[in-house]
């Protein structure tokens, strides 16, 4: 049989031969330093710890100051609750995708609200045009709420909700569903975010101005003390200040310090910081840089013991301990060879748990391009339960506890941490220095120096500024019906024709009302609500009363 040659083979070899035979571009090993800039030394010594004392500085798991973690069995007594966050279109959508990630393994909830609904309107308002569904599940009325959890007992889930703005609206509404579901309110567990100041900093989905702001948050913090105390009030987001740009001191820094000013507020308004303290979580970014990123959350835990103990006078060991979710870094994912997503995330979801977080997100391969498919939300789960079940990281608590760079990684980020707190502190606290734009720079700053190590290629970003390949082949991406806008819009005036619309005026006054007098918002928000109210209503008669926040530059 005559020989026959296949020239695609030939020129594939061709090609190799030529990448071994070639000069290879030379590239440093390393570059010296963390993904945030601190200098790292090629080998660390019992030398880099002279003045480390085991006790003080470590402690045991489950024991002040919870540098090793705030439980002291960890994964071994229970798994981190993977938390996939999802949401998008109507809420018919979003159920379907909450029942399909529940049947996959997941172990919680989280969900994702459109920007029309983050900032308080409905889909039929002007400034929604566009945004209907988009980022995000559409919310705007008790209709919206009751399809987002059918089938779902919210008496037997744990549902996180990323809502800073509307979070005490978002929060009653979900509280209606679970009454009319029968489920004790003394039992349902969650967490709203509930953050605000970080949206000033960082994020930008704000409403009304930073103070009247706080009041609605201390009044969420009191509400639930008495009627849901099960709930976790708030979660603190460093995860937003750290996509911003900041780096890894940064966000524990100026998250500590918002922090901080909930407590305040919180004191302030007559709550006891113990009564109040065990009740809030945080919300952390886990990046490319795995051994700072593990450092980064024992800083964290460690300094916010501290501040518990002897700034606020905390006595109750659980107001001291920092629990904490944890996302993989959105900012890190390339539209460019988006499967090296998978990598990426793989690295951050092992940071996260080596660090010892209470419940994660793994984020998607194509979420540098559109909102997760269904299969690349399985299989960022997957990566989750991959880690949970086959690695063995989860049979040790802290498995890196007493090596020589990670805990002078943490000792170095808590000093950094610590003099973010300072200085903000000398600026006349966190809303001064959000006032000023003191924050705001500092993240510009830090996101302006990384992004010039990228455009230098001192810092390799792999399929980015190097390793590209031409002919990318596209990757299916979900995309959301431009009708599901109209759908919405038609929804929400249908449940304004149905209701019975005395009810709903006289609970919308009663939410202004209350603003006005100082009186607590929750009890007339949740009637409001459950009077079929929407959330642009509600949020309207607030914003009748304190206004609407203007950015102020930070130069």
């Amino acid at each position: 049989m005559p020989h026959s040659d296949n020239t695609a083979s030939s020129k594939h070899r061709a090609e190799v031969a030529d990448s071994i035979d070639s000069p290879q571009p030379v590239f440093p090993a390393s570059t010296g330093t963390t993904l945030s800039g601190t200098p790292i030394k090629t080998v660390y010594t019992p030398e880099d710890l002279k003045d480390f004392d085991p006790q003080s500085s470590l402690g045991s798991p489950g024991e002040f100051p919870y540098t090793r973690g705030i439980h002291p069995t960890m994964y071994r007594g229970k798994l981190w609750t993977m938390r996939q966050y999802a949401g998008f279109g109507s809420a018919r959508q979003s159920n379907a995708r909450y029942r399909y990630l529940l049947a996959q393994g997941q172990t919680g909830l989280s969900v994702a609200f459109d920007l029309p609904t983050q900032m308080g309107f409905d889909p039929d308002h002007p400034r929604a045009r566009g945004e209907v569904g988009k980022v995000g599940v559409s919310i705007s009325s008790l209709e919206d709420m009751q399809m987002l959890f059918e089938g779902i007992s919210l008496a037997q889930v744990s549902t996180s909700m990323t809502i800073n703005s509307t979070a005490a609206i978002l929060l009653a509404l979900y509280v209606a569903v679970a009454r009319q579901q029968g489920a004790d309110l003394t039992k349902l567990s969650g967490t709203t975010q509930n953050d605000i100041l970080k949206e000033y900093i960082a994020r930008g989905t704000y409403i009304y101005p930073p103070r009247p702001a706080m009041r609605i948050i201390t009044d969420v913090f009191a509400w639930c003390k008495d009627e849901l105390p099960g709930w976790v009030t708030i979660s603190i987001s460093g995860y937003h200040i750290r996509e911003a740009g900041s780096t890894a001191a940064q966000e524990v820094g100026f998250t500590l310090a918002d922090a901080i000013a909930y407590v305040d507020a919180a004191i302030a308004a007559g709550l006891r910081v113990d009564d109040f303290a065990p009740r809030l979580s945080f919300f952390f970014n886990a990046h490319n840089d795995l051994l700072e990123e593990i450092a980064k959350y024992r800083a964290a835990r460690r300094l916010w013991a501290r501040l518990m103990r002897d700034r606020f006078g905390a006595r109750d060991p659980r107001s001291m301990m920092l629990r904490f979710h944890a996302q993989t870094a959105g900012s890190s994912l390339t539209a460019q060879q988006p499967e090296n997503n998978i990598v990426r995330v793989a690295i951050q979801v092992l940071a996260a748990v080596l660090g010892g977080c209470q419940s994660l997100h793994a984020n998607a391969l194509d979420e540098a391009l559109a909102l997760p498919t269904e299969e690349a939300a399985r299989l960022a789960l997957r990566t989750q339960q991959i880690l949970a079940h086959e690695s063995g990281v989860a049979n040790t608590v802290d498995p890196v506890g007493g090596s020589y760079a990670i805990e002078h990684l943490t000792d170095e980020i808590e000093a950094g941490a610590r003099a973010c707190i300072e200085r903000i502190d000398a600026l006349g606290g966190m809303l001064r220095a959000i006032e000023t734009g003191y924050v705001q720079r500092e993240i510009q700053k830090a996101a302006y120096e990384y992004q010039q190590s990228v455009e230098r290629k001192e810092r390799i970003v792999v399929g980015v500024n190097r390793y590209r390949t031409e002919n990318q082949e596209p990757i299916p991406i979900l995309r959301i019906d431009p009708a599901i806008e109209q759908e919405q819009v038609e929804h929400v005036r249908a449940v304004r024709t149905r209701r019975d619309a005395e009810r709903a005026n006289k609970a919308i006054a009663e939410v202004e009302c209350r603003a006005r007098s100082g009186e607590n918002l929750m009890p007339a928000i949740l009637a409001a609500v459950e009077a079929y109210a929407t959330v642009g209503e509600i949020s309207d008669a607030m914003r009748r009363v304190f206004g609407e926040h203007q950015e102020t530059l930070a130069l």
